[in-house]
């Protein structure tokens, strides 16, 4: 409990409260002041909490902060037994109620916060159903679960943007960059404005690059078109192979499939269907009947305690024993008939609970077959949407695998040749070299030999001779085979050319008379579609019309029907009227007093009596008040000097009391405070002769200054 206060105080002392408590002045905080406390916590979770605790009503207050604890969730501790408690020591401002409600939400403010929030657009108003039946009402309700809806997808939204981990600083900056770099390229496209704007014909150079962007876009638009196209041939030709194997499983299992195997597949299936509906489902509804029912009747009886259950435990071993001798007595009978029956009614369970055992765990096995088709549709489609291949079936699947053995044989082999000649690369590669090895030395060798004989570089420039030499040999072979490769190109487009243009020309033939025939299906596209466009112009006008004269006629009955109900309200009401009218005309004409002491007229002017004559006391009361008040006030300053003289005197009296050296100013002391004393009694007796004499009575609230007990105060 002392933790709990603490983290309370220390909550309380921090912002945005800053209470200035500490543990002690905290605990001895009153009721009202807690409950202050408490308000001032709700007030900060909800801004709609914020009352002040004086001005309202402790009804009210209650209701007020149990329905805003309600909204936020907070479980009371103990039972259900003890929430009257919770509301009357919430109503009461009882500490062990207080403390622990406001360490809950000290604990939790910022999740308490937005839960409020929440609560403010997601609570929904229940509203009745004989209301629904009116269609703006309906619509109304509809329009208002639609938008809370759209409240907690917004919502959800804003949740996730603010966890996504984009702080407002990064954008801001992100905005402050993009500015800059607007801000340069329009600095950038003004100096190439000017630098073009010296060139001669610049309008016509900057129109011709513009229509090259154009055109380079729309390349692209059309080269991305043509891709789609691309994609959606390549989809459509894996769906026509799809649906041709499709075709082919299901004309090779019905040229497998005979009528009598169909027949008997039918009636097993019907049977078995006919079982599951007409004895299984029934029993199994019947069991769930009873179940809910049972379920009802334990939800609509009343809480039981430990006392009630060992009475139904004792109910339950005071039948168990009854079952049991029943079924002793039975035995005792041994009655063969019975016996017989019994043997057949237990194979016919047996029976039954198997038959119902099999037909579960048929459905189970059909449950099962559908659940592996479906994840084998999945999968195929994903291997489709990798791949773009066909799972194979069957026979396919079959002759897949011995293609793939014999591949597999062919692929060893391939691989023993290819570590063959990986062994045989690498010997290669270490005769090359060595032989470079040698070739270096022997170079090396050979220039000392020319630098000695003082022809250096002859090897050299020999080698680069013969080099070029083959270089300009192959060259002069490259031209001549790029030259006879050309005119072969030449004849060969020539010649695809003409092919393609024999090809084309009974498709442009064609081609030509469907371009006329699309521009008069267009034609008469067009008619068509005017005509359709007026007449539905036409029809929509007229239902536009009878749409407003329906609701001008609506608007008409509704007034009407508000005038008729007006009417016959206003027409009770002049009735009720007239009967109180016609009862009072009753008992004032009547004779009886009794009668006429009834009458309303008479009651009223006996209230008018009665106030009149409270109103001349009330008068005489006033009148008498503002004569003494002047003398009153004056007497009641007078009692006030005296009081505080008295007071001074007091003190006087215990300061010369506590001094202990006697001299000079303690003796002027003396005679200082007899001197008033002296004065002092002298005002009391005047004072005393006046009350006695009947002249002057002191006020009331100075009837504790009583003068039987002044005397004795020890004043001398």
């Amino acid at each position: 409990m002392s933790d709990q206060i603490k983290f309370i105080v220390d909550n309380l002392n921090k912002e945005p409260f800053r209470k200035n408590y500490n543990l002690i002045t905290f605990d001895s905080l009153e009721p009202m002041q807690l409950l202050q406390v408490l308000s001032d916590v709700l007030a900060e979770i909800d801004p709609k909490q914020v009352v002040d605790i004086r001005e309202e009503m402790p009804e009210q207050t209650a209701k007020r902060m149990l329905s805003l604890l309600g909204i936020l969730k907070y479980r009371p501790p103990g039972n259900a037994t003890d929430m009257s408690n919770f509301r009357q020591g919430l109503v009461i401002g009882s500490k062990p109620v207080i403390y622990p409600v406001l360490h809950w939400l000290l604990q939790r403010t910022n999740e308490l916060k937005k839960r409020a929030y929440l609560a403010r657009f997601l609570i929904k108003l229940e509203v009745p159903s004989e209301f629904l039946q009116d269609e703006t009402v309906a619509d109304t309700n509809k329009q208002y679960e639609d938008l809370m809806e759209a409240f907690k997808t917004l919502h959800k939204e804003c949740e996730q943007l603010k966890t996504s981990g984009f702080s407002t600083a990064e954008i801001r900056r992100d905005i402050s960059a993009m500015e800059e770099e607007k801000d340069q390229l329009i600095k950038r496209v003004e100096r190439l404005k000017k630098r073009v704007e010296t060139v001669q014909n610049h309008q016509r150079m900057l129109k011709i690059a513009r229509q090259l962007r154009v055109e380079k876009e729309r390349e692209e638009f059309l080269a991305q078109q043509k891709q789609e196209q691309k994609n959606q041939l390549f989809h459509a030709v894996q769906r026509l192979q799809r649906i041709q194997n499709q075709l082919k499983s299901m004309r090779h299992a019905a040229a497998d499939a005979k009528p009598e195997s169909l027949m008997k597949r039918l009636e097993e299936e019907i049977k078995f269907n006919s079982y599951m509906v007409t004895e299984k489902f029934p029993k199994e509804l019947e069991n769930k009947k009873k179940e809910l029912h049972f379920l009802q009747k334990v939800v609509s009886e009343p809480a039981m305690g430990h006392s009630d259950l060992l009475e139904l435990e004792s109910k339950i071993n005071e039948i168990n024993t009854q079952i049991s001798q029943l079924i002793e007595k039975k035995m005792m009978r041994n009655e063969p008939i019975e016996g017989k029956l019994s043997l057949y009614r237990q194979q016919a369970s047996i029976i039954s609970r198997k038959k119902e055992a099999k037909a579960e765990e048929l459905q189970e096995a059909k449950e099962k077959l559908a659940n592996l088709e479906r994840e084998v549709s999945v999968k195929t489609n994903q291997t489709r949407e990798f791949d773009g291949t066909e799972v194979l079936k069957g026979d396919e699947f079959k002759r897949y695998v011995s293609k793939l053995r014999s591949k597999s044989t062919v692929f060893k082999k391939k691989h023993q040749i290819i570590a063959e000649f990986k062994a045989e690369f690498g010997l290669l590669q270490r005769t090359e070299e060595l032989l470079k090895q040698r070739h270096e030395n022997i170079q090396h060798q050979l220039q000392t030999i020319e630098e000695k004989k003082g022809i250096s570089g002859y090897s050299y420039t020999q080698e680069e001779l013969e080099r070029v030499s083959a270089l300009k040999s192959e060259v002069d072979e490259v031209k001549g085979r790029t030259l006879d490769d050309m005119s072969e190109m030449v004849k060969r487009l020539n010649s695809l050319v003409s092919e393609k243009k024999s090809a084309l020309a009974p498709v442009i033939k064609e081609l030509r008379q469907l371009r006329q025939k699309c521009q008069e299906l267009t034609q008469e596209c067009d008619e068509k579609k005017s005509q359709y466009d007026s007449c539905a112009a036409g029809l929509e006008s007229n239902r536009s019309k009878l749409e407003q004269e329906v609701r001008g006629l609506r608007e008409e009955c509704l007034q009407d029907e508000s005038r008729y109900h007006y009417t016959n309200c206003m027409i009770k009401n002049l009735e009720v009227q007239l009967c109180r009218a016609t009862d009072e005309m009753k008992t004032y004409v009547s004779s009886d007093q009794q009668e006429k002491r009834k009458a309303i007229r008479e009651q009223y002017t006996k209230n008018i009596a009665e106030q009149e004559n409270l109103g001349k006391k009330l008068r005489e009361k006033q009148k008498a008040v503002r004569e003494s008040h002047g003398p009153n006030m004056k007497q009641v300053k007078m009692w006030r000097d005296f009081e505080q003289l008295m007071e001074c005197k007091k003190q006087c009296f215990l300061k010369q009391q506590s001094q202990t050296s006697i001299g000079q100013k303690s003796h002027e002391a003396k005679i200082k405070v007899s001197a008033r004393v002296r004065s002092s009694w002298r005002l009391l007796g005047r004072m005393q002769l006046l009350v006695f004499s009947g002249f002057w009575r002191p006020p009331a609230f100075l009837g504790l200054w009583s003068f039987d007990c002044l005397p004795g105060m020890g004043f001398s």
